[in-house]
């Protein structure tokens, strides 16, 4: 299964660049952790039944 990427940036005015043109991808079948966002702190997360 493939998917197609575009990359642009917004500026303040609204005006978009395109960074990178559409391409399109392999999602990996494993997430290297080590740059992912600190793990979430909610109760759903952790877990817990509320």
């Amino acid at each position: 299964m493939t998917m197609t990427i575009k990359v642009y940036e917004v500026n303040r005015e609204g005006t978009v660049r395109v960074v990178r043109p559409e391409a399109e991808v392999t999602p990996l079948k494993t997430v290297d952790q080590s740059s992912a966002f600190p793990a979430c702190e909610c109760d759903k997360c952790k877990g817990k039944k509320s």
